[in-house]
C-alpha cells in the first residue's frame, strides 16, 4: 500500500526506466563522495592552514605592537614578512580594503572567512579574489594594515576540481552506457512492436537479435506466432470446406422439395433454411477477421456506408454522432461486418439501432445502441462465445440466430487489438456494443 504512491511517478517506458537505473546511483555517489569530501577532507585540512597562517599574521601584529609609526613598524616586521613571504602596507587615509570580486566556483571561501574572522579578532576584512593572492585587512594602532600572501596558504589549491572531475568523468560513463544499454533494448522494442502489431490482426518482419535471452523469447514469439497461423489457417480451410461441401445437397433438397405439394414441402423448406442460415454463419465465422490485409481508411466515412447500406436494407439505423476524426489502420471488410452484425441484433431484438463513432489520438470506438430488452450483465460473457443463444433473456417472437453473431464481432475486434463490450444503452435502454480498438 505503501509503495502506490510511488509507482504513479515511476517512468512507464522501458528507456526511461533504464535511464532511472543508470543516473539514480552516479548521482547518489557524486552526493556521498561530494559531502564527505568537503565535510571529512576540505573543511578540516582549511581549518588547519587557516589557523597556521592566524598565527603568523598575530606574530606580525605583536612585532610591531611597539612601533610608534608606519615605517618602524614597517621596518619592524620587514624580516618576518620575508621569511613568510608576505607583503605589508599601511592604507592610505582615504583608501579602503579591496574586496574585489570572488571566483563562483570558490565554494571554501566562506569558510576561510569565517575561520580568519575567529581567529583574529583586529581582522576587519578578507580579499579573495581571483587570482592567487589573498590580502588581509587588520585593524593596527597605527592605521590599516594590508597583509598580501598566497592563496593557498589558505585553503587546498583548487578544491572544485575533484568534483568537477567526478562530474565530468560520470557524465562520460553515463553517455556511453546509456549508448550500450539502448542497443541492449532495442531487441527488445522491436519484439515489443512485432507482438502488438501481430496482436492487431498485423504481421511485420522480425528477426530475434541481442542478448541470449532476448534471442530465445524472441524465437518462442516466432514459433508462437507460426503456430497460431497455421491454426488459423486450418480452422478458416475446415470450416469453408465443411460450409461449402454441405451446399450440394442442401441445393438437391431445395430442388426435390420444390416438386412436392406446397403443404408437404413448408415444413421442410423451413429446416432448409435453416440450414442454410447455419451455414452461411459457419462462413462468416470462419472468414473472420481475415479478408485482406489492414488498410488506411476513415472511420467515419466507412461507418457512414454501412448506416446506409442498413436504411436501404430496411432497418431503422442512424448515425447520430461522431467524435475526432482522421484515419487508422483496420480491414474494412471486417469492420463492416461487425458492425453489420451488431445493427441487425439491434432490430432483430429491438425497434431501431443508433450508430456512434468516437477517436482519440489512442483508440477508436464503435458504439451500436438499441432500444430492445438488452442482456443481463451476468450473461454478457457467455454471450460472446460461439454458439451461444440468449433468447430466453432477450425477444423470441424477433426471430432467433445460431449465437455466431457476437462472436464473430469479437473474434474481428481481437483481431485488430481490440475488445468488444456489452453494457446497458443509457439513452435507449437496450443493449449498448462497444468495438474499442488501439490506434
Amino acid at each position: 500500500m505503501s509503495s502506490r504512491w510511488l509507482k504513479s511517478y515511476m517512468p512507464r517506458s522501458l528507456y526511461a526506466r533504464a535511464v532511472l537505473i543508470l543516473v539514480l546511483p552516479v548521482i547518489v555517489l557524486l552526493l556521498v563522495v561530494g559531502v564527505a569530501f568537503i565535510q571529512k577532507h576540505l573543511e578540516d585540512v582549511t581549518a588547519q592552514m587557516t589557523s597556521a597562517a592566524a598565527r603568523e599574521v598575530d606574530l606580525i601584529t605583536d612585532t610591531m605592537a611597539d612601533a610608534e609609526t608606519q615605517h618602524q613598524a614597517i621596518a619592524a616586521i620587514r624580516q618576518d614578512i620575508a621569511s613568510l613571504e608576505m607583503k605589508a602596507r599601511f592604507l592610505g587615509i582615504n583608501e579602503g580594503p579591496d574586496i574585489g570580486y570572488r571566483r563562483w566556483y570558490d565554494f571554501i571561501a566562506p569558510q576561510v572567512e569565517a575561520d580568519l574572522h575567529e581567529q583574529l579578532l583586529d581582522l576587519v576584512a578578507v580579499a579573495l579574489p581571483t587570482g592567487d593572492q589573498a590580502r588581509l585587512y587588520m585593524r593596527t594602532h597605527l592605521g590599516l594594515l594590508e597583509l598580501t600572501l598566497d592563496r593557498r596558504r589558505l585553503s587546498p589549491t583548487a578544491p572544485h576540481q575533484l568534483i568537477v572531475t567526478m562530474v565530468f568523468f560520470a557524465v562520460i560513463m553515463t553517455s556511453i552506457s546509456f549508448l550500450y544499454m539502448r542497443n541492449q533494448l532495442r531487441p527488445i522494442t522491436r519484439l515489443a512492436n512485432a507482438a502488438q502489431a501481430f496482436g492487431r490482426g498485423r504481421v511485420v518482419p522480425y528477426s530475434p537479435g541481442g542478448a541470449i535471452e532476448v534471442r530465445a523469447a524472441g524465437s518462442a514469439f516466432l514459433d508462437m506466432r507460426a503456430r497460431i497461423e497455421r491454426q488459423m489457417e486450418q480452422r478458416t480451410l475446415m470450416l469453408s470446406g465443411v460450409s461449402h461441401d454441405l451446399r450440394t445437397p442442401l441445393t438437391r433438397l431445395k430442388l426435390g422439395l420444390s416438386m412436392l405439394p406446397e403443404d408437404e414441402a413448408a415444413p421442410l423448406q423451413q429446416d432448409v433454411d435453416e440450414m442454410q442460415l447455419l451455414l452461411d454463419a459457419f462462413l462468416d465465422f470462419s472468414r473472420g477477421a481475415a479478408e485482406g490485409p489492414p488498410e488506411t481508411v476513415q472511420p467515419e466515412v466507412l461507418l457512414r456506408q454501412i448506416v446506409e447500406d442498413a436504411r436501404r436494407a430496411g432497418h431503422e439505423a442512424s448515425l447520430v454522432s461522431v467524435e475526432g476524426e482522421g484515419t487508422a489502420l483496420l480491414r474494412p471488410t471486417a469492420i463492416r461486418r461487425a458492425v453489420e452484425n451488431l445493427i441487425g441484433n439491434a432490430v432483430r431484438y429491438g425497434n431501431k439501432a443508433e450508430v456512434s463513432l468516437s477517436m482519440t489520438p489512442k483508440t477508436i470506438r464503435f458504439r451500436v445502441e438499441d432500444d430492445g430488452p438488452g442482456i443481463p450483465q451476468d450473461q454478457r460473457t457467455e454471450a460472446v462465445k460461439p454458439f451461444s443463444r440468449l433468447d430466453p433473456a432477450r425477444n423470441q417472437n424477433q426471430g432467433s440466430g445460431v449465437g455466431l453473431g457476437l462472436a464473430i464481432v469479437s473474434d474481428i475486434a481481437r483481431a485488430h487489438g481490440g475488445v468488444l463490450r456489452l453494457g446497458k444503452s443509457e439513452r435507449l435502454g437496450g443493449l449498448c456494443a462497444d468495438i474499442i480498438i488501439g490506434r
